[in-house]
């Protein structure tokens, strides 16, 4: 028996259009070569079927993984940061884990580093190592494999809704494809789908394209913020 080593990584931070989905796996470091064989990297590296396989095959070699989705309203209701509220999540999902890793991989979605490990380290209720990178989903196994695990949730949970509403694309605001479903929805109920979030910049954007307002007018949310919305969003 060897170390056990975690991995942590999230899927769909940026999307406007449903679920983050956060996934941590604790694996025995003498299972690491045996996810490397199967071709376990960076998730985004894989296309969507390839994902698909190893969702699987990766959990059979695990000793233990959480898998955590969190919709719109979780999202929107946020008190902190988008950063504070991944770092709570990762936590919550280290923290449901039954077996203890020795080491802890975590993909850094801070400007700093250090300073997210820390964070996370200072919250969690054991004892272990932590390592926090940026790209950590391409330098370390475990992590890989948590974000193969995450992004399929996320895919699956976008084929559900799609199943539901239609074509809706990414859920990213930068495919054509989700704009085009958010403004026809718009358009055609008056107010966006329950499975949007709310506090995402790009619905300001939809409802100025969709609503132009008149010479002279100011929309109403517009007067009550003193000004127009601000532009563009981070992702």
């Amino acid at each position: 028996m060897g170390r056990k080593l975690a991995g942590i990584d999230e899927a769909g931070r940026g999307p406007v259009i449903g679920p983050m989905a956060i996934a941590a796996v604790v694996v025995d470091e003498k299972n690491i070569p045996k996810l490397g064989e199967l071709g376990v990297k960076d998730s985004k590296k894989l296309t969507p079927k390839r994902r698909e396989k190893l969702f699987d095959e990766i959990i059979a070699l695990l000793d233990d993984y959480v898998i955590l989705e969190l919709w719109p309203e979780e999202i929107d209701s946020r008190e902190g940061t988008l950063n504070e509220f991944e770092v709570e999540n990762f936590v919550k999902a280290l923290n449901s884990l039954k077996v203890t890793p020795d080491v802890i991989y975590i993909d850094a979605a801070d400007v700093k580093e250090a300073r997210f490990g820390e964070e996370i380290k200072a919250k969690l209720n054991f004892e272990a190592e932590i390592v926090a990178e940026h790209k950590a989903d391409d330098k370390f196994v475990p992590v890989s494999a948590a974000s193969i695990l995450a992004k399929v949730t996320r895919d699956r949970a976008i084929e559900k809704l799609k199943e539901e509403y239609g074509e809706i694309g990414s859920g990213y605001p930068s495919d054509p494809r989700t704009r085009k479903f958010l403004e026809e929805y718009c358009r055609q109920h008056g107010e966006f789908p329950p499975i949007v979030r709310r506090s995402w910049k790009t619905l300001r954007k939809i409802e100025a394209k969709i609503t132009p307002k008149k010479r002279g007018q100011v929309r109403l949310d517009e007067f009550l913020r003193g000004g127009p919305p601000e532009k563009g969003h981070k992702r």
